[in-house]
């Protein structure tokens, strides 16, 4: 069954590639492939929580309460709600979509291939940003931990180090990575072990039942609008629950694993972040996290549990932004794959290297842009551009299942149904936009660009491409 009819030709001759797809309840068939369903509840969590816990706990937490104070908490958790009420639309659209590309394919079958257009292309820059952002933050611990081993070499080794792995993940993932899975399950488990008994441990601390109790600093010192500005900074922390979309075809129960993978990372996350902010705030004046940058939840857990504290955080943090710059490689090209498969970019970006089996021209064309915005080092712009992509991608999604829904054809038959709908996906669409009008300017004119440079590239390359369902 085909959920779609492409059609049409861009400038160089090459058509989209249509594939029909047969769902069963142990694999989805493709013409060239059969994804088996092996992916369980936990498989889908770990995906999911797997690609969040980095930024949000272990680069963000100075940053942010530098902007908004103790209630850094709050954006966090605002964060969580827009996740949320974006969440459940994707789980809608992907079980009825199970496709490679995720938000990128459920967009462009939902609003054509303009709005797909500007998306696919938008999320790749999207993820590379993040990436960016990933790597430089993995920079950053880097080198923190040789200051913890007593090699002291400054932070002028930071952006060197962050190019060096984010080539060494690119060559990684072109030479193919058949463990990845039972590698992410082992990098989350780990981290959400180490992080449980630290934030445990300085949760009780900081209310008293451990040690003496931390005076309590003024929770919102700078207003409530540094609260919503910051929830703009911090949203990139969220952007991994919907990586759980482009994995459908391969999981089993879709119609139930898959919301509940979707809603359980973005609460088992949100949670951990709103407690780190509450830890670190107790433990250290906001004012000084902001000094200690990047990294102050090393002298937060140095804090709490000495050496030994620190030694946890900084390995915790080398783990959780290797694997969140290492997984978004991988999304950033499966985004260019998708994108080029449908002819909005060059056949020759889709191209599978026959000796390994991945797409190696779009995972060059995710690492090189890496490279180069790694080498810039400004973490919050790169933090914020990433977020005004995505929010752009997560509103267009909630505005594409409204459009779906409302003309229902025949081919949309989802396993799973939004509740609460309309009222969802409208305030999932208008949370996710509204949060855009409160990141800097120097990140909305980025984005902007971006978006517009996309759109002028669907004019140029693809005008007569046509990839719109059967509405």
């Amino acid at each position: 069954m085909s959920t779609d009819a492409p059609g049409g030709a861009n400038i160089e001759g090459e058509t989209p590639v249509v594939e029909e797809t047969v769902e069963t309840d142990e694999a989805t068939i493709t013409d060239d492939a059969e994804l088996e369903r092996t992916l369980g509840l936990t498989g889908g969590l770990a995906i999911g929580i797997g690609t969040m816990i980095g930024a949000g706990i272990f680069v963000f937490p100075g940053l942010a309460a530098g902007e908004a104070g103790p209630a850094a908490a709050g954006s966090f958790a605002i964060g969580a709600v827009v996740a949320l009420l974006v969440a459940l639309p994707t789980s809608e659209l992907a079980t009825a979509m199970p496709k490679s590309g995720g938000g990128y394919y459920f967009i462009s079958r939902g609003l054509g291939t303009l709005a797909g257009t500007v998306v696919g292309l938008s999320l790749w820059f999207g993820l590379v940003f993040a990436t960016a952002f990933y790597l430089v933050g993995f920079g950053y611990y880097a080198v923190d931990t040789l200051a913890e081993i007593g090699v002291s070499v400054g932070e002028g080794l930071v952006v060197p180090v962050a190019l060096l792995f984010g080539a060494g993940f690119t060559v990684l993932n072109v030479t193919g990575t058949e463990n990845a899975a039972k590698l992410q399950n082992g990098v989350v488990a780990l981290l959400l072990s180490i992080l449980s008994v630290f934030l445990l441990y300085g949760s009780l601390d900081a209310v008293g039942l451990v040690g003496a109790p931390s005076a309590p600093e003024q929770f919102m010192p700078f207003g409530p609008f540094p609260v919503l500005t910051t929830a703009a900074l911090v949203f990139t922390s969220y952007l991994g629950f919907a990586q759980v979309a482009t994995v459908a075809g391969e999981m089993k129960r879709p119609g139930r694993n898959l919301p509940l993978a979707m809603v359980g990372s973005v609460v088992v996350v949100g949670v951990m972040y709103v407690v780190t902010v509450f830890v670190a705030t107790s433990a250290i004046p906001s004012g000084e996290l902001a000094e200690l940058g990047e990294t102050a939840m090393v002298d937060v857990g140095r804090h709490y549990l000495g050496a030994a504290g620190a030694l946890a955080i900084v390995f915790g943090g080398l783990l959780a932004t290797m694997s969140s710059a290492n997984a978004s490689i991988l999304s950033t090209s499966r985004a260019i794959y998708a994108v080029s498969r449908d002819a909005l970019l060059p056949r020759r970006a889709s191209r599978i290297n026959l000796k390994y089996g991945t797409p190696h021209v779009a995972l060059g064309l995710a690492g090189g842009p890496v490279l180069v915005l790694v080498a810039t080092g400004q973490v919050a712009v790169l933090a914020e551009v990433a977020s005004f992509l995505h929010l752009i991608l997560y509103g267009l999604m909630c505005v594409a299942l409204i459009a779906l829904r409302r003309d229902e054809p025949e081919w949309y038959d989802p396993d799973f149904r939004t509740p609460g709908y309309p009222a969802v996906p409208i305030l999932g669409a208008l949370s996710s936009f509204a949060l855009i009008g409160f990141m800097q300017p120097a990140s909305q004119v980025i984005g902007l660009a971006v978006m517009l440079a996309s759109a002028g590239w669907y004019f140029y390359y693809a005008r007569d491409v046509s990839l719109r369902g059967a509405l």
